[in-house]
């Protein structure tokens, strides 16, 4: 989520553009919508619509009425009316656009009913804007610590300033009820402002601190997904996965949305298969399924005395056996129905790195030739060495050994008595 020269800085803050995710591409912001109607004109007779969208911190988005005079693009700072003062956003969306997008969250069409969009930022109100964002971790951590004191079982998990100053929105997710009414008194006694608290559930949790899910890319609900549908566990028996709580579970704790994306495909699909739980009439017992392949529209069944043993049968064959059983027909046997495997000359698998042998570190190293005689040679180095030096040692021991040596090695005088 950043353009080229966006990178993270300090405070979360995007460095390289210097904007302050304010830039027009929108790659410091979330949850954006494409323009796809920027670069049309109107027609002569019809006039602009005259709201924007506008997104506030972690993907809050309202829409607000302009001026006709008033010109605005994507990505201007704007201040706009809220309860009791002002606050400070982004805008994310103008012209025509901003009209579907009423239409498709349900929206009155009518811009003289929305909140007012007072102006553009000016320095002074982006820096004060800044200054209040800075405060907000240090805010967060100083209502945690008041919650533990008081007991409550709730987590804070965010805290959003108004643009203005005058009002503090505290966003938490607790199990069940909490009263919290002691809680808003310390905080607006610690803080010196309007308390407001949102519970929110641990899907929208996720949505605003963001982060990376085990596909390796940035979480859906951080970056367009807006709509929060439910998922069960019937979602992943369709698509035959298996039921592992921590595969299936995302980072908010709950199931992964990614897997109703699929799920209509999968349904469409099954609506050719039989029943899963049609039993098969055989003349060697009861034929249950155990196992379907949807996308080569197979199935596995097995007898129910036998079921260590699977046959792999075709949608079209098993439609056949449960039309012949529903005429009072037993079938022979699942062998006759059952798919050859008929491999051939082709290949399932091919080693591209040509390393077979999965125990190939596993194996001692092979010396060479001359590795061998060089420690053959040392070894009998070493060998006589030891004993030239153990011969040494007993001379040294024996004076007399030592002496004849030494007069060995004199030359005899002739002319010595």
């Amino acid at each position: 989520m950043g353009c080229t020269s966006c990178a993270s800085g300090t405070g979360g803050q995007p460095r390289g553009c210097k904007n302050n995710g304010t830039c027009g591409t929108d790659g410091c912001n979330k949850l954006t919508v494409f323009d796809w109607l920027s670069n049309m004109s109107l027609p002569a007779e019809i006039e602009p619509f005259n709201a924007v969208e506008v997104r506030f911190k972690n993907g809050r988005k309202h829409f607000y009425q302009t001026h006709p005079e008033f010109t605005v693009v994507i990505g201007d700072v704007v201040v706009t009316e809220a309860e009791n003062g002002h606050d400070v956003g982004i805008v994310t969306l103008t012209g025509e656009l901003v009209r579907v997008q009423m239409q498709k969250k349900k929206e009155d069409l009518d811009t003289t009913k929305l909140p007012k969009l007072y102006r553009k930022a000016t320095q002074k109100d982006v820096d004060y804007w800044q200054s209040l964002r800075e405060k907000e971790a240090e805010v967060q951590k100083r209502s945690r610590e008041i919650a533990m004191h008081l007991g409550l079982e709730m987590k804070i998990s965010d805290v959003e300033y108004q643009g203005d100053g005058s009002k503090v929105t505290f966003y938490y997710t607790a199990e069940g009820r909490v009263d919290f009414r002691q809680l808003i008194k310390d905080l607006a006694r610690a803080f010196h402002t309007r308390i407001e608290m949102k519970q929110i559930g641990f899907r929208q949790e996720a949505a605003r601190l963001g982060g990376i899910g085990s596909c390796g890319r940035e979480l859906c609900c951080s970056t367009w997904l807006t709509d929060f549908r439910s998922v069960s566990t019937s979602a992943a028996r369709y698509q035959q996965l298996a039921l592992n709580p921590q595969k299936l579970a995302g980072q908010c704790g709950k199931l992964k949305c990614c897997l109703n994306y699929e799920l209509d495909v999968y349904l469409e699909s099954l609506d050719s298969f039989p029943k899963l739980d049609t039993k098969i009439k055989t003349e060697n017992g009861l034929a249950m399924c155990q196992k379907i392949d949807v996308f080569r529209n197979l199935m596995w069944y097995s007898y129910v005395e036998n079921g260590m043993k699977w046959y792999e049968i075709t949608v079209e064959k098993v439609k056949e056996m449960i039309e012949k059983n529903n005429k009072g027909e037993l079938i022979k046997a699942l062998e006759d129905y059952a798919e050859e495997e008929d491999l051939g000359d082709e290949v399932l698998f091919s080693d591209a790195t040509s390393q077979d042998s999965l125990t190939r570190f596993d194996a001692p190293k092979k010396t060479s030739k001359n590795r061998r005689s060089r420690s053959r040679k040392k070894q009998g180095k070493k060998r006589d060495n030891e004993k030239a030096t153990s011969k040494q040692g007993a001379s040294n021991k024996n004076p007399q050994v030592k002496n004849k040596k030494r007069n060995k090695g004199k030359r005899r005088n002739p002319n010595s008595k």
